[in-house]
């Protein structure tokens, strides 16, 4: 078993005796042993003792040699050493020629060879694919040709193939390796790059031409003979070779293709076949083709062949042919492709083919879609012009394309130069002759034009259908030359030519087009008309001024939807947009026409699609920038619709004729799109500029009426309260007018009533509110009984109108009654005219129910003394009406919402259901949420209350009431500063029609401000606050208390001739209040006021009235059981009388009062500092030395019990300086330095304790000493607060450097509002 020592043995000895034949057959013996192990060594074994034995002429024994080895290997080696093994069979062996005959034939064995390398090759590239395959950016199809290219560039197999070929005695196997050798051959074409592809291709072409020769029906070798050959014209091809391709491979789908070309109209060899000849009885095979199945089948073989040139390229020139020019264009583009895929194969050119293919595109697109592809079509003649300056084609398709263009004088030199090559072309003389007429000299055109009749022939359909288009175009020129009236309508002149043209080509669309004309304009035959211009869109979509005239009488007829078929239909031809350099005018009407159908289906989107495309052809089209104006508007894109509409007005200059008055309607639309932006005061303009020259419009009338109104409305949000009563009055000025012509409108009388509430919202403005107007205008054409609607619940009724009042000497609350009293009227007379329209009617009583809420929550408080059932009347009202409206429509949220709230005070239960029902309509609406909410609070349910709040500031973050009740409950659970918050936030975003919001905000506002001194003193803080009491007032004149509140707020901010003016009326008010009630309630506002009144009279040194009626305010507050006031306020009310009479009378002089007073302040309030210390100031100044010394005692006890009081030392400080006694001013210059720390002081405070103690260090001193001491309490002020001014002030008032001033300055800049609160104390 020592196979290797016994291997070097034998080799060993082969190498002493080379010749010895026992050694070497040790050796096979021993490698046989071995199985596949040592298989080369094997072979080379094995032919070194078939040569030994060759040489010994033993042919036996070396066949079994060799015979031996080889089966050996096939049994226990691989691929590659079997291919060796069949190596040494091959003529190329040593030993073939002594064993020829012996051995398997040559051809055999290179068939095995072949095998086994394809099965190599196979094996090979399907590895390397799957492992490149999964490479980063790999893509399949590159892979696969990089891995063919490799593999086949190195392949044998076609010299194995060719040897196959020359040794094989068998035709069929000869004929089959021939295949397999052309397939390799072009496969390794496929994948050589271009560079290297001509020596292949030459070989491939070579393999292919010999196959054809021979005529053997290999596909392959015909495609590629066929393929491959670049022709100008299909007649380049030798029809024999397509007859034998034909008869050699009938299945192929390029045969079939061929067989129909052969026997079509376009083959050079086709022949007419007549029926007459037709004398023989003849199978279904031997029958000549029809023109379908001619088509069929060339389609069918496209269909099979989808990558073949010719293919596709006779297809497209049948179906240019056929005038299936869509067709054409698709088949001709696939082409395009083809050719260059085949380029990229083969590595030809085929320019020829390539210009074959583009003239059939181009032709195609000449007259596809015409004239939108012509840019295209253009360039590709130009590019074969280019190449071909004579070719007859590409000539007659640029004078075709630039006929369109209306470049006539161009057009017809193209064709001029395609006639010279061919000049019997009766289709392009045809053409030419047009181009003449066209471009003006019709009489030379009708001339060349009756030339071409001459070149038709009737038995030819083609000619038949030239012949029509001849007649039609002489017809033409008849009607262009002779263009008197009688001439057109002459029958024998133009007419009959029209005719002619039809009778020659019944589906020929111009000719009805011209036909419809002359019937329409001047045979005066509408029907008849319309049946032609029908028939010619029919026939042609290129008909624009046939699709124009029936779109026009379709519309005229209302039907709509035809309007929008045949402009759809107009559109869908290409001819509406010129191609670009054209002549030719573009067609805006089908875009229009469009525009106006899709805003009659109210599709505004599309509309403005159609408008925009109708204006980029015709910018200048008024009645387009209309339509896409209104289009805009109804869409919600008004500030698109302003500019459209602007761009409108500025063209109607160029309107010559305004037959139909368009005119005026851009005005109107500009007008409602300023009144949808929210620009009344334009819209109104606008409005009235129209019925300036349209008096008549009811529409734009009651569009400036609603306009006024909801004008009226957005004034009264933004607070312009006398634009709001403006705009009502004027509202029923146009409201007379309309009713004057009209007076069953709905919407007048909403806009009457609307206008009459408008006034209850700006409550001053009242006194010009023309009443008596409003009722004449409520007496117009209507019976009275109308108005007794629910006069048994809320009273309001006829009489009102009849009653005749002094509108001169009416108080301004009867005003408001008057006024509300006739807005419920109009909204009953809105409801009589209402009656033939359930949903206006609904509506109606919607607004009716509103508008007795608005007269129960106006009046209530007038109505108390009269009774619960007297108060209620008008709510009851409106309950009704509510309900009635819910009768009438029953889904509508707000209509729920409405009785909700109504019925509030007057059954919670119902009200809850309707809040409820209102949500389940419509659970996002905001309001609803709030009313729920307010609902559960007026029942303390806060829990509950708080949730609906919550949920509606989810809905609508920007709705204020919802704030407003969530501040409410801050409020009852004692959170004051989270509900001055919310009342801030809630004033903020809402707008000026709110008057809780308004009230709660200043409400809070002010007693947050007087519960710190600090924020108090901040002017900024008052003025929101007081600009919302002077709304209210302007809004509710008659809301004492908080107009007493706006006097307080003017007083904290120094404006007192309007507090004194506020708090006067209030005087007078709570005093007419008391005199007819004398409840202890208004005498207590009434003390009240007093005391406030004479606070600001104080401050406006008027001394005498302010002490007078301070003690009357102790006068009316003295008796506690009698007042009304709590005791806290009571308190502070007889406190703020006693300060300011003492005040009062110390600045009058009268100090033994003033004293008097200040010590029942002392009293009122037990021993409050700032009073001690105004009592210590007033007995100082009285100057006597008794005086001067209670007040020493009074301000020891002050500061003895409140240690901190700046005030009480201060005075301490100053007096102790006055009278010189230095232990005195030591201690309080001690206790004025320790308070001087404190960071509690407000900015006067610093400042007052600033000057005394720098005016003590300059009274203590000599000169030297007493300026350093100056300058160090000065220097320690600006230390202590850097920020202050008043360091930096004193600072520069002892210094003479310039700095300090400057930082004085800078600080006080930034201290001031809104920056800081620095005032000017």
């Amino acid at each position: 078993n020592k196979d290797d020592e016994a291997a070097r043995a034998y080799t060993e000895a082969t190498h002493i005796k080379p010749n010895d034949i026992l050694g070497w057959q040790g050796l096979l013996t021993l490698y046989e042993r071995q199985d596949g192990r040592k298989i080369d060594e094997y072979r080379k074994a094995a032919i070194q003792l078939a040569e030994l034995f060759m040489e010994a002429d033993d042919r036996t024994r070396c066949q079994m040699v060799i015979d031996k080895y080889t089966l050996f290997v096939k049994k226990h080696g691989s691929r590659a050493q079997y291919k060796q093994a069949l190596e040494t069979l091959l003529p190329t062996s040593t030993v073939y020629d002594f064993l020829e005959g012996r051995i398997p034939h040559p051809s055999h064995t290179y068939i095995k060879i072949a095998e086994i390398v394809e099965a190599e090759e196979k094996e090979r590239a399907n590895k390397e694919i799957g492992e490149r395959r999964t490479r980063l950016g790999a893509k399949i199809g590159q892979v696969t040709t990089e891995v063919k290219g490799e593999i086949f560039t190195n392949s044998s197999l076609e010299q194995i193939y060719q040897h196959i070929i020359d040794w094989s005695t068998v035709d069929e196997i000869r004929r089959e390796y021939e295949e397999k050798l052309l397939r390799h051959a072009y496969d390794t074409l496929i994948v050589l790059p271009t560079q290297n592809k001509t020596q292949k291709r030459e070989q491939v072409v070579e393999f292919a031409r010999g196959m054809v020769i021979i005529k053997h029906p290999f596909a392959l070798a015909w495609q590629i003979t066929l393929e491959w050959k670049d022709g100008e014209s299909l007649a380049d091809w030798d029809a024999g070779i397509l007859r034998d391709f034909i008869e050699y491979c009938p299945e192929d789908g390029l045969s079939k293709t061929l067989r129909g070309y052969l026997e079509s109209e376009i083959s050079p060899s086709h022949v007419p076949t007549e029926s007459s000849t037709a004398d023989v009885a003849t199978t279904d095979e031997d029958a000549p083709m029809t023109a379908a199945d001619r088509l069929l089948l060339i389609t069918e073989g496209v269909e099979e062949s989808p990558s073949s040139v010719l293919a596709h390229r006779i297809m497209g020139e049948y179906y240019l042919f056929l005038e299936e020019f869509e067709s054409a264009v698709d088949v001709s583009r696939k082409a395009q492709n083809l050719v260059t895929a085949a380029a990229q194969v083969s590595g030809l050119k085929f320019q020829d083919n390539t210009d074959s293919v583009n003239i059939i595109l181009a032709c195609s697109l000449t007259h596809f879609q015409s004239p939108k592809n012509h840019p295209e079509a253009k360039l590709l003649f130009e590019s074969i012009l280019k190449r071909k300056p004579t070719s007859t084609a590409a000539l007659i398709g640029t004078g075709l394309i630039l006929e369109e263009q209306e470049d006539y004088t161009e057009a017809l030199d193209f064709l001029s130069r395609a006639l010279d090559r061919d000049p019997e072309n009766a289709r392009v003389k045809c053409e030419a002759a047009w181009c003449i007429a066209l471009n003006g000299d019709f009489a030379e055109g009708l001339t060349q034009l009756e030339s071409c009749l001459a070149l038709t022939k009737a038995r030819d359909i083609r000619t038949r259908d030239l012949k029509g288009l001849i007649l039609y175009r002489i017809g033409v020129c008849l009607w262009n030359i002779y263009s008197s009236k009688a001439a057109r309508k002459d029958r024998n002149g133009a007419y009959a030519q029209f005719l002619a043209s039809l009778q020659a080509n019944m589906n020929f669309a111009p000719a009805y087009t011209s036909l419809g004309i002359y019937y329409a304009d001047y045979a005066k035959d509408k029907n008849r008309a319309r049946k032609c211009f029908q028939k010619a869109i029919e026939l042609s979509a290129s008909e624009i001024e046939a699709a124009e005239r029936l779109a026009r009488v379709f519309a005229d007829q209302g039907d709509w939807d035809l309007v929008e078929v045949v402009a759809q239909r107009v559109v869908d031809s290409g001819k509406v947009r010129p191609p670009p350099g054209s002549k030719r005018k573009g067609v805006s009407w089908p875009f229009a026409a469009l525009g106006v159908v899709e805003l009659n289906k109210q599709e505004y989107t599309r509309s403005i699609i159609s408008f925009q495309s109708a204006l980029r052809i015709s910018p200048e089209d008024y009645h387009s920038w209309v339509g896409l104006g209104e289009s805009y508007h109804n869409s919600g894109r008004y500030v698109a619709a302003t500019k459209a509409f602007q761009q409108a007005e500025k063209l109607e200059a160029g309107i010559k004729e305004q037959r139909t008055g368009e005119r005026w309607f851009a005005m109107y639309m500009l007008a409602n799109v300023k009144r949808e932006l929210g620009d009344h005061n334009e819209a109104i303009a606008g409005y009235e500029e129209v019925l300036k020259g349209r008096p008549e419009e009811f529409g734009v009338s009651i569009a400036l009426l609603q306009t006024l109104v909801e004008g009226g409305w957005r004034s009264i949000q933004l607070g312009f309260f006398g634009p709001a009563a403006d705009n009502a009055r004027k509202a029923i000025d146009v409201a007379g007018s309309i009713a004057a012509k009209r007076a069953n409108a709905f919407n007048l009388w909403k806009a009457v009533g609307d206008a009459c509430s408008i006034l209850s919202w700006a409550q001053t403005h009242l006194e010009d509110f023309p009443l008596e107007k409003v009722k004449k205008l409520l007496e117009v054409k209507i019976n009275m009984q109308e108005y007794d609607l629910l006069t048994e619940v809320d009273g309001v009724g006829k009489e009102i109108i009849a009653s005749s009042l002094d509108t001169q000497r009416l108080d301004l609350q009867s005003r408001l009654t008057q006024c509300l009293h006739l807005a419920i009227l109009a909204h009953k007379r809105a409801i009589h005219a209402a009656t033939e329209d359930p949903h206006a009617q609904a509506v109606a009583w919607y607004n009716l129910g509103w508008a007795e809420h608005r007269a129960h929550a106006c009046l209530f408080p007038q109505h108390r003394a009269t009774g619960q059932k007297e108060s209620l009347k008008f709510l009851k009202a409106a309950m009704r009406c509510f309900k009635r409206a819910i009768e009438l429509e029953a889904g509508n949220s707000d209509f729920w919402d409405s009785l909700g709230v109504v019925t509030t005070q007057l059954s919670p239960k119902v009200s809850q259901h309707a809040f409820v029902r209102s949500l389940y309509l419509n659970d996002k609406s905001a309001r609803v949420w709030t009313n729920l909410g307010t609902l559960y609070l007026l029942q303390s349910d806060y829990q509950l209350a708080n949730d609906a709040f919550t949920r509606a500031q989810s809905a609508d973050p920007d709705y204020a009431h919802a704030w407003l009740g969530q501040g409410l409950l801050a409020l009852l659970v004692n959170d004051a500063k989270e509900a001055q918050m919310l009342f801030t936030h809630a004033f903020e975003i809402a707008d000026s029609s709110s008057l809780l919001t308004k009230r709660q905000y200043a409400l809070s506002t002010f007693d947050h401000l007087s519960s710190s001194p600090t924020i108090s003193n901040n002017i900024t803080d008052l003025i929101q606050p007081l600009f919302a009491l002077n709304q209210l007032r302007s809004q509710v004149p008659s809301d004492l208390p908080y107009q007493h509140l706006s006097a307080l707020l003017a007083e904290r901010i120094g404006n007192y001739p309007d507090g004194l003016d506020s708090l006067s009326s209030v005087c007078s008010a709570v005093e007419a209040e008391y005199e007819v009630s004398e409840s202890p309630s208004s005498l207590a506002r009434f003390a009240q006021a007093k005391a406030d009144l004479a606070r600001i009279q104080l401050a406006r040194r008027e001394y005498g009235q302010a002490a007078e009626n301070a003690e009357t305010a102790l006068d009316l507050s003295n008796d506690e059981d009698a007042g009304a006031l709590d005791p806290d306020a009571r308190q502070k009310c007889r406190l703020s009388a006693h300060l300011t009479a003492g005040l009062a009378h110390y600045y009058i002089g009268a100090m033994d009062q003033a004293i008097e007073m200040f010590r029942a302040a002392l009293e009122e309030s037990d021993g409050a500092p700032d009073i001690v210390c105004l009592l210590a100031q007033v007995l100082w100044a009285k100057g006597g030395e008794q005086q001067r010394g209670v007040a020493r005692d009074q301000l020891f006890d002050c500061v003895e019990k409140h240690p901190g009081h700046v005030g009480a030392i201060t005075l301490l400080g100053v007096i102790a300086v006055l009278d010189g006694d230095q232990e005195s001013i030591e201690a309080v210059t001690s206790d004025l330095q320790g308070l001087r720390a404190n960071d509690g002081l407000d900015v006067q405070q610093q400042r007052r304790l600033g000057e005394l103690l720098a005016a003590i260090s300059a009274l203590g001193h000599g000169p030297a000493a007493k300026d350093a001491e100056v300058l160090s309490e000065v220097t320690t002020s600006v230390m202590l607060s850097p920020s202050k001014p008043h360091g930096w002030t004193q600072l520069a008032e002892v210094s003479e450097e310039p700095y300090p001033a400057e930082m004085a300055l800078l600080t006080a800049t930034r201290a001031v509002p809104p920056a800081g609160s620095l005032d000017a104390e």
